[in-house]
């Protein structure tokens, strides 16, 4: 809890890892003798603003994960393991809908990044509470350039370029709200910052 507010966060562990090629979801890979996904959940259970936490895992998975982490003790804030969907954006909001009213924010973070520091979890706790939406960013190290029929057209000054990763934090109603104008709109983002952006609403920057 922070500031007598009450803090879920969502861990989406439902992706299916293609892109690693392993055969295994990396979340569920090892690294030093634990899984991936242990390491994120352990890292939120950890920090003492987080009061719940719903983990989002694939059909194949989630037995797994219920197993693992649902009942035990030393993951007494894991609430809930939640069945994901078709995409990211389904997953999250399947978590997102059963977390109940009395949340007053909720965090989402991507379960195969499990290094996340306590410190970036404070900031972008302090950061949402203050301003209703933050997410962590880092800045872009490489120049970038927009292209277009094969050619570039543009060099934007990386100076005010981010890369954009997790945890995000919103108000919960207007992560809700955000959703269901997504979805009533058809649109898929890339992040849950984005859905947020589309209502209008600024979401703050913690690096």
């Amino acid at each position: 809890m922070y500031d007598n507010k009450k803090i879920a966060v969502i861990i989406a562990a439902a992706g299916s890892g293609n892109r690693m090629g392993s055969g295994i979801p990396k979340q569920y890979l090892e690294i030093l003798g634990k899984p991936v996904l242990t390491r994120t959940v352990e890292a939120f259970s950890e920090n003492a603003f987080i009061d719940e936490i719903y983990i989002v895992a694939s059909r194949d998975y989630e037995e797994y994960c219920r197993k693992e982490y649902a009942g035990k003790e030393c993951y007494g804030k894991v609430k809930r393991i939640v069945c994901g969907g078709a995409e990211r954006q389904d997953s999250v909001f399947a978590a997102l809908s059963v977390i109940p009213a009395a949340v007053d924010y909720v965090l989402v973070h991507d379960g195969a990044r499990p290094f996340v520091t306590g410190a970036v979890i404070d900031a972008l706790v302090e950061s949402t509470v203050k301003h209703g939406a933050a997410a962590a960013a880092v800045p872009v190290k490489d120049t970038v350039k927009s292209a277009e029929n094969g050619a570039f057209t543009e060099t934007p000054d990386r100076s005010r370029l981010y890369s954009i990763q997790t945890p995000q934090g919103f108000e919960r109603k207007l992560l809700l709200a955000a959703y269901g104008k997504a979805f009533a709109e058809n649109f898929y983002g890339t992040d849950d910052a984005v859905l947020v952006e589309k209502m209008g609403e600024k979401v703050y920057l913690v690096k």
